[in-house]
């Protein structure tokens, strides 16, 4: 019988409907999983989308982790009002999900404790790059420091949902 359907179609196909359904996920959470602090840094944005972010690195390696981050978020960034933030977002949030994967792929260990590792990774990541961001953005070497507790909090969370779901997550996968 010859099949139009080749094992590595199918295997192209599956990836971009995974890295596509993370992109959405990654999208929709940040849109609609969200906490606005007005008072906090340059009206910060708490919201869960690191969650199906840190998922995807986790359970699909880093390149999914790289294109969920940098699409997802970068997409929030355009389509809610935070446009000139995309570039940066893209680049900052591509890289978090890339080193969650990379380590979480290639560290020795336990997997809760090397999965918390890559989390921590990701924080520095966000942290260090949003506010080099807002330098640029706002010119100003101080204020945004007002920015660090809201992302280190939606880090935090997210791992602390994460971490414990991922071997159950990866198992079934």
């Amino acid at each position: 019988m010859n099949s139009t359907f080749t094992p590595t179609r199918t295997t192209n196909t599956r990836t971009i409907v995974i890295n596509a359904l993370f992109i959405a996920l990654t999208l929709v959470v940040t849109m609609f999983i969200q906490i606005r602090l007005p008072l906090m840094g340059n009206g910060g944005l708490i919201h869960l989308g690191n969650v199906p972010l840190f998922i995807a690195a986790l359970v699909y390696g880093k390149k999914t982790g790289a294109i969920a981050g940098a699409f997802g978020m970068g997409l929030f960034d355009i389509i809610s009002g935070w446009t000139l933030w995309a570039p940066f977002t893209f680049v900052i949030v591509g890289a978090m999900g890339f080193l969650v994967g990379l380590i979480s792929e290639k560290v020795p260990g336990k997997r809760a404790l090397v999965n918390t590792l890559a989390i921590a990774t990701a924080l520095i990541i966000k942290v260090v790059g949003y506010y080099f961001t807002e330098v640029i953005l706002f010119g100003n070497w101080i204020q945004p420091f007002g920015s660090v507790p809201g992302n280190i909090m939606q880090v935090v969370i997210a791992g602390i949902v994460v971490i414990p779901l991922v071997g159950r997550l990866k198992k079934r996968v």
